[in-house]
């Protein structure tokens, strides 16, 4: 995945003082493997673009927010959807996803793709309503007043099964009685069109663990910059 390892270089990725740099400020996001029993793998969604039920590639960044440290606006009627909206907008608007949304934008702009959300200012202010497609990558497919959820992995104009596919979610939830909000970004990758071999022998997950190390960076990154450039004051 050249565009990971080279958003990486770009952030800072690279050297002690880029390591350290990295390690202090990704220090409060937690990286955790989806369990089994987690909703996205009974989505309507899941089933049909993963018929044959092949393996996933799959984590959860999660990071915890202390709620005197959010704007105070976006949590006005903590159930309208604000806070997650924020978020959202943060993720595709902010510096974190600079350098991939160039890189798609070199690649995939034009004429058939005019009505798909492309430029900084429309990704900070879009409230992400289902059907909205973004990058030529991504579609909303649900959203929730603490969920929104994308389609990931290929066009949104490729509707079938595709060899390379994912579900990316975005959640913000406000726990009052903790005093914070909880937000995460949870992963399911997956092949659609994999299946058992001629002996039955199931297909491997569709990233390598380097590849999926890789990953968990870059959802730190969309975490931090989301949070530090949308969300927090």
């Amino acid at each position: 995945m050249p565009v990971l390892r080279t958003t990486l270089a770009v952030a800072g990725w690279g050297g002690l003082a880029g390591v350290a740099g990295w390690i202090a400020l990704t220090r409060d996001c937690t990286m955790k493997p989806v369990p089994p029993s987690d909703y996205l793998f009974n989505h309507t969604l899941y089933a049909r673009y993963n018929p044959n039920n092949a393996p996933v590639t799959e984590d959860i960044c999660i990071r915890q927010v202390p709620l005197n440290k959010i704007k105070p606006e976006l949590l006005e009627g903590k159930d309208d959807g604000r806070l997650v909206e924020a978020f959202c907008q943060g993720v595709w608007g902010g510096i974190g996803f600079a350098y991939q949304r160039q890189f798609l934008e070199r690649k995939y702009r034009g004429a058939d793709t005019a009505s798909q959300l492309w430029d900084r200012k429309e990704l900070k202010t879009s409230r992400y309503p289902v059907g909205t497609q973004i990058t030529d990558h991504f579609e909303v497919v649900s959203k929730t007043p603490t969920s929104i959820i994308v389609r990931a992995g290929d066009t949104p104009r490729r509707l079938e099964v595709r060899e390379s596919d994912g579900l990316f979610e975005m959640l913000a939830e406000v726990k009052e009685k903790e005093g914070v909000a909880e937000f995460g970004l949870k992963s399911v990758f997956y092949n659609g069109l994999a299946a058992p071999d001629k002996e039955g022998k199931p297909p491997g997950p569709p990233m390598s663990p380097w590849i999926q190390w890789l990953h968990a960076q870059y959802d730190k990154l969309l975490m931090e910059t989301a949070l530090r450039g949308n969300v927090m004051k």
